[in-house]
């Protein structure tokens, strides 16, 4: 197991996600705990150290789950990691009796990690609010021992991620985004990265495989990256573009199986950072995938002096973008649905005239009305 120095902690490079837990045949709301013990004990057998859950996953089943098969192992064994649910801005007022209610679900008398989730631009008012006081009662949680390190998710644009930072950030020990080679360039991964290193945080790593979507790629691609690799899988070349990048700690994989966990923790063994001309490989393959889906906007902002709803075109195209790319991977949509959410619904898709005025000057020839009325209509 390859391992990640952290402020006096030796953590597993490798972390064991709670997002996507087994669920029983038949069951879908229902976790199959005999499967999760015995994936739980694998991964510490193995080395892995660092285990994650959140308020949310499961329907509120994760953080239970993974504390019962937690329990059964010495704590000093092992770090466990949940969340600050502030991907719903109404629970972050309640901040005090959600942590209460996370130590009783989970049964293990302190968080080694403890983060505000999902800082985005749906919450991040909510978050920095001094009336909500989210700062004040983590500090006093830290001090008092019941958290230990402290840190925060971000699926945020740049500029939000930035005013966390400016706000909280001497208090954060880390910064959960997420990167991978797809996202490297579509969500603007290599920006925020750079900020968060240029603060000087260590980053932790969600969504590795973009839901999956880097796990399985075209007949092209893949032998692409065999001629490079022979013996690399598809999901490990994922793992090791992470592997090549400096200041990465924990990297969290959502393991749904035995098989899972076993192909991950053969991964882990060693790093094996990618060379340019591997990299080069992965960045064509990244642009073919987007490319395949998405609107061809090159956010030349044409478009947004003609709209009279001022609505923010390239943004909505990049969202929608976004969206379809999701949707091909069987992933959920939330990060275009709360960042149109965050918007005033006179700024949103829906409030299009659909005038065509801004058409007139686009110069990739868009049909925008046509997409923002799509994208409308898939957000509900």
């Amino acid at each position: 197991m390859v391992y990640k120095e952290f402020n006096g902690l030796r953590l597993s490079a490798l972390g064991f996600g709670g997002m996507r837990l087994p669920r029983l045949p038949g069951e879908e709301r229902l976790i199959d705990r005999e499967q999760v013990c015995r994936m739980v004990d694998a991964a510490l057998a193995a080395g892995v150290n660092y285990f994650d859950s959140a308020w949310g996953y499961h329907r509120g089943q994760s953080e239970i789950v993974l504390g019962e098969a937690l329990r059964r192992h010495p704590r000093e064994s092992y770090h466990f990691a949940t969340k600050l649910p502030g991907y719903d801005p109404r629970n972050i007022p309640k901040a005090r009796e959600i942590f209460e209610k996370q130590l009783e679900k989970t049964g293990l008398g302190f968080f080694d990690f403890y983060l505000c989730h999902n800082v985005c631009e749906l919450n991040i008012d909510a978050y920095l609010d001094p009336a909500n006081g989210v700062l004040p009662f983590l500090l006093e949680q830290k001090a008092a021992g019941r958290i230990r390190h402290l840190g925060f998710s971000c699926h945020g644009e740049l500029d939000v991620l930035e005013r966390f930072l400016d706000a909280f950030g001497e208090h954060m020990e880390f910064c959960q985004l997420q990167l991978n080679y797809l996202d490297w360039t579509f969500q603007h991964g290599k920006e925020k990265y750079g900020l968060v290193r240029e603060r000087g945080l260590p980053v932790w790593v969600m969504e590795p495989l973009r839901g999956g979507k880097l796990a399985r790629l075209d007949r092209r691609s893949e032998a692409l990256l065999r001629s490079l690799r022979p013996e690399e899988s598809v999901p490990a070349w994922a793992f090791r573009f992470l592997q090549t990048l400096p200041g990465i700690g924990v990297t969290l994989s959502g393991m749904s199986s035995e098989e899972q966990v076993q192909a991950n923790l053969a991964t882990f063994a060693e790093e094996r950072p990618l060379n340019a001309e591997e990299l080069e490989a992965l960045a064509g393959i990244a642009e073919k995938l987007t490319s395949v889906l998405s609107v061809p906007c090159t956010a030349c902002g044409y478009c947004t002096g003609r709209c009279p709803q001022q609505i923010d075109i390239p943004r909505m195209i990049s969202l929608y973008n976004e969206h379809l790319l999701t949707a091909t991977a069987g992933g959920l949509n939330f990060i275009p649905s709360m960042a149109v959410n965050a918007l005033p619904e006179e700024r949103r898709p829906s409030a299009c005239l659909r005038c065509r005025s801004c058409e007139q000057v686009c110069p990739q020839q868009i049909r925008i009305a046509d997409v923002l009325a799509d994208f409308a209509k898939k957000l509900g």
